[in-house]
C-alpha cells in the first residue's frame, strides 16, 4: 500500500464558496473525518460540498479568526457543518458533522 500514499494525498475535492475562497480536502484526510473524527459523515461526501457551497449560513468562530463554520439546513431539524480554516486566501476542510444547534460566534454569511 506504500504507492497508494501518493494517490491519497491528492485533492479529493475544492470547492467554491460566497466568501470568495475555496475549500478543500485530501482523499486521505477525507478518509480520517469519516474513519476517526465523525464516522456519521461516512457516504455524505456529497453533502459537505452542498454546505460549502450552497449553505444557509456561515459563523465565524469564537475562537479562531481564522475558522469559519458554515451551516446548511439537512431537512431534519438538523444542520450539516463543514468547519474550514482559510490561510494566506485558501481554504482547508477541518471537520465536517451533524449538528441540532448552531455554535455561537459572528453570522457574516446569510442565505
Amino acid at each position: 500500500m506504500e504507492n497508494d500514499a501518493t494517490s491519497n494525498s491528492e485533492i479529493l475535492f475544492e470547492v467554491a464558496t460566497p466568501l470568495d475562497f475555496s475549500v478543500r480536502t485530501t482523499t486521505e484526510y477525507w478518509q480520517f473525518i469519516v474513519t476517526i473524527k465523525h464516522p456519521v459523515m461516512l457516504n455524505r461526501l456529497a453533502d459537505v460540498q452542498n454546505t460549502l457551497s450552497n449553505l444557509d449560513k456561515i459563523r465565524l468562530s469564537k475562537t479562531d479568526s481564522q475558522v469559519y463554520l458554515f451551516y446548511r439546513d439537512d431537512g431534519t431539524k438538523r444542520w450539516v457543518c463543514a468547519v474550514a480554516r482559510r490561510l494566506n486566501g485558501e481554504g482547508f476542510l477541518i471537520t465536517a458533522y451533524r449538528t441540532s444547534a448552531i455554535k455561537e460566534g459572528e453570522l457574516i454569511w446569510q442565505k
